[in-house]
């Protein structure tokens, strides 16, 4: 069995595939997720069998967090394969994550907050070598971090 991690909260998506923990193949594509993911789960889903899917649940960008939930969560149900997910600092080795101007997205123990920042030090989303599924869970909703305009 083998767990698959999406994170598509900028570009590249990335997409991992692991067994037993470890990284086995990873996969990048400079697409948008809305147009890459169903084409990139149509040809994992012939070649693996998996356990778990998991994301980076945000912040980041709302339509690559939007269509990665609704896209897992489908899979999730229509496979009965659990969806999990961690937040997006997670990915990045907790630096700032862009929101909008010179706002940025921080991480202070477990609290996200929105911080202007002239110049912070950006790190790439990355797919960890190794994940242990205890650091996951099942609150798999979407983290916006910034309500909708109305």
């Amino acid at each position: 069995m083998h767990d698959a991690l999406v994170v598509a909260l900028s570009s590249p998506v990335l997409i991992g595939v692991y067994k037993d923990g470890s990284l086995i193949e990873e996969i990048r594509d400079d697409g948008m997720s809305s147009d890459v993911l169903a084409e990139i789960f149509d040809d994992l889903l012939k070649r693996y069998t998996f356990e778990h899917f998991i994301y980076a649940k945000g912040p980041g960008s709302f339509m690559g967090i939007k269509v990665t939930y609704l896209f897992l969560k489908t899979l999730s149900i229509t496979k009965k394969v659990p969806l999990l997910a961690t937040d997006a600092f997670f990915f990045n080795q907790n630096s700032p994550i862009k929101a909008y101007g010179k706002l940025y997205f921080v991480k202070n123990s477990t609290e996200i907050e929105l911080k202007p920042l002239t110049s912070p030090e950006s790190v790439a989303f990355e797919l960890p070598k190794t994940i242990d599924l205890e650091k996951f869970d099942s609150d798999n909703l979407p983290y916006y971090g910034i309500d909708a305009v109305g």
